[in-house]
């Protein structure tokens, strides 16, 4: 019996992406049309544009997705599409069009959660990785710590009250006058700077506790710029950079540890958009190894938003029986279902 080939669909932000994959973790294509260079010249995502654009591209990029694969569309056995969280009229572009393939090709439909999907990027990324583990999820709009059981169990222990880390990182970003998206340009400015040159708050920092919250952080960053200007000085950005992203790197770290401890897990995984920071990055790995914690990422192509990690979770759930009906809708504040 052949394995199923599943097409994969996500368009929750500002990323048209289609993938194609056979079984659960073989990915023969993934093809991503970004619109940053749209965005970044108002400084953000713009909601409405970012839904005309996906309708533009969709269909190309699902046509360039099937023919990469080396398949026919007819050779497609399900249809795995993001239907929340995200941007309502960017979601509503990819529902509709998955709605439209299985129908018209007589396929299951299967909706995904975006951050489950995050997670189930590292299964691509690592052959062998079994549940269970923790899952440290770090994106533009997410924030949170995972506790994976199994492919279907997940125990949502802490998110963000406020802005999420990387949504932090775009508005720093934007006061220091960066472009867009803020995130890698805070990264590589970070680098010329003292991380301990100013003293930022590290929020929520009791013992036990596993939620986050960026708003103050990103509060006092603009409080630090503007008593420096009162003052006469010219900031200093890249040390700014340095220490704020220090504060950051120090809470994730600190945190997704203590979950792990308290879990009894003795794997980390990281996910979303924001895994691809080099500092959280070797923060996690160095403090993996003197722990003697297994951690594992993805490739900054399977960090970002792509289809590839939707294809993936959306096989899973169909190996357990969770399909949609031709109702689905999409839930711009979908959670995590927690079990």
């Amino acid at each position: 019996m052949r394995e199923k080939i599943t097409l994969g669909i996500e368009t929750s932000c500002d990323e048209t992406s289609a993938a194609v994959l056979r079984g659960a973790r073989e990915l023969l294509s993934c093809v991503i049309a970004t619109q940053i260079p749209i965005h970044r010249k108002y400084g953000g995502v713009v909601p409405e544009i970012a839904s005309r654009n996906h309708i533009l591209s969709i269909l190309p990029v699902v046509d360039q997705a099937v023919k990469e694969a080396g398949i026919k569309r007819s050779d497609i056995d399900q249809v795995a599409v993001t239907y929340g969280p995200g941007l309502v009229g960017a979601l509503l572009v990819g529902v509709s069009a998955a709605k439209s393939l299985a129908f018209s090709l007589g396929v299951p439909l299967i909706g995904v959660n975006h951050l489950e999907g995050h997670i189930f990027a590292n299964f691509l990324e690592t052959k062998e990785l079994a549940p269970p583990f923790m899952a440290l999820v770090v994106s533009g709009g997410h924030t949170a710590l995972v506790d994976v059981a199994d492919y279907e169990t997940f125990r949502l222990m802490g998110k963000t009250r406020d802005d999420a880390a990387g949504e932090a990182f775009d508005k720093v970003a934007r006061v220091m006058d960066l472009p867009y998206p803020g995130g890698p340009e805070i990264d590589k400015l970070a680098r010329e700077g003292n991380p301990h040159a100013v003293d930022f708050p590290r929020a929520l920092a009791q013992e036990g506790n596993y939620e986050f919250s960026f708003s103050g952080l990103k509060s006092a960053v603009l409080n630090h710029i503007n008593s420096e200007r009162m003052k006469g000085h010219e900031p200093n950005k890249a040390d700014i950079a340095a220490s704020f992203q220090a504060a950051v790197v120090e809470v994730l770290a600190h945190k997704a540890f203590e979950a792990i401890r308290e879990a009894g897990r003795d794997t980390l995984v990281l996910a979303g958009g924001v895994a691809a920071n080099a500092a959280l990055e070797k923060r996690l790995r160095e403090t993996a190894a003197e722990r003697g914690i297994r951690y594992l990422y993805p490739s900054p192509r399977l960090c970002t938003d792509n289809a590839a990690m939707i294809a993936c979770r959306g096989a899973y759930q169909a190996a357990a029986g969770r399909y949609s009906d031709l109702y689905l809708n999409a839930v711009p504040g979908l959670d995590f279902v927690s079990a």
